[in-house]
């Protein structure tokens, strides 16, 4: 087998003896490398896209401003329009390395005792560094009595690009630009709340937000790449934790 016929099955004859048995355990594998080949394949051609897109775009600029002589006024426009394309192209490729990161082996990443509240502040100033019109709130709904109620065990820059992400989408799909965070917690468990009240996710693009490069319809009201929440869940997951996505359009959306 190769990667050209990874759609190849052994024939377990419908029996239930232990050949069958190990049969369909092969299959079951081959289902796994099977898909995982065409995620891969998927992940390839999407990165190719993404970054195609404002290559293209930067090159074109260029371009023209290089076809004749202009005034000084068209030349900052074209180095403008260059320069917020780079800054797209920077960005993307910022998400596609914290994306490889968060795949690495656990055993392969820091970990040390963070406080969440330290985390959440530090992710606010960095968002709010880049986009000053965003406003983030956090709110603590439980008192907490010492350092280990309201610390964790995890990465660092990884859980601050996660909150990050979580931020900026709350605020960037919303009028005005807020999000807020309410921190819920008890001696087993931190709950982190992002909320909304921005234009909502469709009903039908709900089960896909965790899909790499996935945007839905409110595409067109702002520009993305589809990666944060992807990158946010296997960030998440990486540290033992949950993250679920209620939406309704037009109302707000809430991550938690």
């Amino acid at each position: 087998m190769s990667a050209t016929n990874l759609d190849l099955r052994l024939s377990n004859n419908d029996n239930k003896d232990e050949l069958s048995e190990l049969a369909d355990t092969f299959n079951d594998m081959l289902d796994r490398l099977e898909n995982s080949f065409d995620a891969q394949k998927h992940f390839v051609s999407n990165i190719s896209h993404e970054l195609r897109t404002p290559l293209a775009a930067i090159i074109t600029e260029l371009e023209l401003s290089m076809s004749k002589n202009r005034g000084i006024d068209d030349y900052k426009n074209a180095i403008n329009h260059a320069l917020n394309d780079s800054n797209k192209l920077a960005r993307l490729c910022n998400s596609l390395l914290d994306l490889a990161k968060a795949s690495y082996d656990p055993t392969e990443i820091a970990f040390k005792p963070i406080r969440v509240d330290e985390l959440l502040l530090d992710a606010r100033q960095q968002v709010q560094k880049t986009s000053p019109q965003y406003k983030i709130d956090i709110h603590f709904n439980d008192d907490f009595e010492n350092d280990n109620q309201i610390s964790i065990n995890g990465n660092e820059y990884l859980l601050k690009v996660a909150c990050s992400n979580l931020f900026e989408n709350g605020c960037k799909f919303s009028t005005p630009s807020r999000c807020t965070v309410s921190v819920l917690f008890d001696s087993q468990n931190i709950v982190l709340k992002f909320v909304d009240l921005g234009i909502g996710i469709a009903t039908e693009d709900l089960s896909q937000v965790f899909s790499p490069f996935y945007r839905g319809k409110n595409k067109d009201y702002t520009y993305g790449h589809g990666i944060g929440l992807a990158l946010t869940q296997k960030i998440v997951a990486l540290h033992n934790g949950n993250i679920s996505v209620i939406s309704k359009e037009n109302e707000g959306t809430t991550s938690s």
